[in-house]
């Protein structure tokens, strides 16, 4: 990773857009529908460090390369990291492209090397994520506490959460009905939860860059990881970066059926005889399928 990735909260902070032209509009139109209060400069107010006090980033966007230098020269005076567009040398940090859906946001970056590539990405994502996931999100962030709450034990939440982002209550949340959510998400903490662990097999041999949608989303539900000596290490990757890793040479059938009876869910990569341990215990184990054509 040459570049950390970090979000930002935008609500009561300030962002100084330095500069004219596209460049400079484009980077407004970021911030459109955001609570974050937008300071424009252009001209010789753009040089004085004075319009960038109190300022969390900025943007500094002119054709002009002169202008561009003396303006992140103010900005850095008043302690404020720069962005100069289309100039990736002159920056303290990189705009990634975004994929905008309220609460939820992701970004793809190449710390500014091919920001085409990274639109192309963006694409290619942004097809695959709902328009709604932010309903989802709000709602979510409106219940925390009370669901934290109901559910102190992070298996648990973790397994609630599991249940609410693929059910009716998540359904309901993208059709806009929230009332109709809140209430699906109620019943579900009031019912309580019967955890039941879940378990995949993945034959983790093959390249990460064919590894199918289905195999990359139970990567990221995954709490355990169980790595044969075959596993390739590009795919485990792939995982949350704290799900717990275990060497299959190091557990058995007996130790993953307890993980199982605590709710978690686990994926076997390149561990076929823990696969039959487990079936051979009762247990179902999904075979998830590796390449995504």
């Amino acid at each position: 990773m040459d570049a950390f990735p970090a979000f930002f909260p935008l609500e009561g902070n300030v962002i100084v857009i330095a500069g004219i032209g596209e460049g400079s509009e484009a980077k407004a139109r970021l911030f459109e529908g955001s609570p974050v209060i937008l300071r424009r400069l252009s001209g010789d107010l753009a040089f004085d460090d004075a319009g960038y006090q109190g300022a969390s980033l900025a943007f500094i966007a002119h054709s002009d390369e002169a202008f561009c230098v003396a303006a992140a020269a103010a900005a850095r005076k008043a302690g404020v990291p720069v962005n100069v567009v289309d100039r990736p040398q002159m920056c303290d940090f990189t705009t990634p492209a975004l994929i905008d859906r309220g609460q939820v946001v992701a970004a793809i970056g190449t710390g500014g090397s091919a920001p085409l590539l990274a639109s192309l990405l963006r694409a290619d994502i942004e097809a695959r994520i709902p328009v709604g996931i932010g309903q989802i999100a709000g709602l979510l962030k409106d219940m925390q506490s009370e669901i934290r709450s109901a559910l102190p034990d992070l298996v648990r939440r973790r397994a609630f959460m599991r249940l609410a982002v693929g059910g009716p209550a998540a359904q309901a949340a993208m059709d806009g009905d929230l009332d109709a959510a809140r209430q699906h998400l109620r019943g579900l903490l009031e019912r309580g939860l019967a955890l039941a662990g879940r378990a995949y097999a993945l034959n983790g041999q093959g390249p990460a860059d064919l590894m199918s949608l289905k195999a990359a989303r139970r990567l990221s539900e995954a709490d355990i990881l169980v790595l044969g000596e075959q596993a390739n290490p590009q795919i485990a990757v792939l995982a949350r970066r704290d799900a717990e890793r275990l060497n299959a040479a190091s557990t058995d059938g007996q130790a993953l059926a307890a993980l199982l009876a605590e709710g978690l869910c686990l994926v076997l990569i390149a561990a076929p005889d823990l696969a039959k341990a487990l079936t051979d215990l009762g247990h179902d184990i999904e075979p998830l399928p590796v390449a995504s054509a």
